[in-house]
């Protein structure tokens, strides 16, 4: 039986923290897609049927979806809302000289460090209203890597990293590797990274998104952030009142996720796609502006991306029954594109080259006319078309 959160609660050795307030749901009848719930909790269920009805939803669910909503995996309510509180607080109370020694530097392959609400590059580009700050293993393992704002509040955010990775998403990779028809641990010990910090090769988002005014409402056509999929094993995203999240089905529509309190939004990276040979599908997803009713309020997320072991060159997992019973799915993103590489006999990038120039080559609505790179037709559906180390990557607009 996996233990719940136990975060530190020293809080009055700490500055105050003023509460973060849950802005309220949409009122608009929004257009949601269906996704199924998985009770981590049942992962410890005596009993083999319960067991067994668990892993055949999460194989439903990563199948068709590459999404779907965890619950009762171990933090309640109150804990998340203090650490939204503390990301809230970053926002607001981070220094001028800590916005600009800590900048980030995308270009180097990293989303490490702060994010200033002008796009995704190195240098200033336009206003996006998007700011960040990015914890990666260097901010773990020295507080002059972080913002002095949050240096009381560390070892809050340290525990809750922790029980992330080391509990959430380990219980998670048992029962994807259970999908997989593999021992428990399998994903976790061959795939994951591990080491010495709470987020090892992944890293901790606190983000903010913040509301446009009405001369700016048109930046982007709608878009906060263009469609892609995430380049690691899982991402863990706490869901959130202010609806903004979408994502592209097999029907080519672009949906809405709802709101549902406390729970986890999961969703399936290219690594695990690979992994798969398709089976676990790495969804397009993207950024939307929000509903009318709710287009003056700030959304703020915290996500953990969970990363995979950089040195490997990813490869279905031949031992799967599952896969040696049923082959592998050519018609998914990652592992069409890496296969047509390995086809031709050329060496497909390691997860380290994947999620760096994935990084280096984000494309993003507010980007200048000719750095976003060309658009191609796909049986009548139009997309952005990046090649990263000969791997053709189609994005949806």
């Amino acid at each position: 039986m996996a233990a719940p959160f136990n975060p530190p609660t020293n809080f009055s050795e700490k500055p105050e923290v003023p509460q973060w307030q849950p802005p309220p749901a949409p009122t608009e009848d929004l257009d949601y897609a269906k996704l199924r719930s998985i009770d981590l909790s049942l992962l410890d269920s005596p009993d083999p049927k319960v067991r067994d009805q668990l892993v055949e939803t999460a194989k439903i669910a990563i199948r068709d979806d590459g999404f779907l909503y965890l619950v009762n995996y171990g933090i309640n309510l109150e804990q998340l809302h203090r650490q939204f509180s503390i990301a809230q607080y970053l926002h607001r109370n981070i220094s001028e000289e800590d916005k600009e020694r800590l900048h980030w530097d995308p270009q180097g392959g990293l989303y490490a460090g702060y994010k200033p609400p002008f796009g995704w590059r190195t240098i200033k580009g336009k206003y996006d209203g998007i700011t960040q700050f990015n914890f990666y293993e260097e901010e773990y393992k020295s507080l002059d890597k972080v913002p002095k704002c949050v240096h009381p509040f560390m070892d809050e955010i340290v525990a809750f990293t922790e029980y992330l990775t080391q509990s959430v998403n380990k219980r998670l990779l048992r029962l994807l590797s259970l999908v997989l028809e593999m021992p428990e641990d399998y994903l976790w010990d061959n795939v994951e990274s591990k080491g010495p910090t709470p987020i090892n090769e992944g890293y901790l988002r606190h983000a903010l998104f913040h509301p446009f005014k009405n001369e700016e409402k048109g930046m982007g056509e709608g878009l906060r952030m263009f469609g892609h999929t995430d380049f690691g094993t899982t991402t863990l995203l706490f869901s959130i009142p202010v609806t903004c999240l979408q994502l592209w089905g097999r029907d080519g529509i672009w949906r809405y996720v709802k709101y549902s309190p406390g729970a986890l939004v999961v969703n399936i990276g290219d690594t695990l796609e690979l992994v798969s040979g398709g089976h676990f599908r790495a969804t397009r997803h993207r950024v939307h502006n929000p509903p009318a009713s709710q287009e003056t309020y700030e959304r703020l997320s915290i996500v953990c991306f969970n990363g995979s072991k950089g040195d490997l060159r990813m490869q279905p997992c031949w031992d799967s029954p599952l896969i040696k019973r049923e082959g592998c799915f050519e018609s998914q993103g990652a592992y069409k594109e890496f296969k047509v590489l390995q086809d031709k006999g050329i060496p497909i990038p390691t997860n380290k080259e994947w999620r760096e120039i994935s990084i280096i080559n984000t494309r993003h609505p507010t980007d200048e006319p000719e750095k976003i790179l060309k658009e191609v037709e796909v049986s009548g559906v139009k997309y952005i078309e990046v090649i990263n180390q000969g791997v053709r990557v189609l994005q949806p607009l």
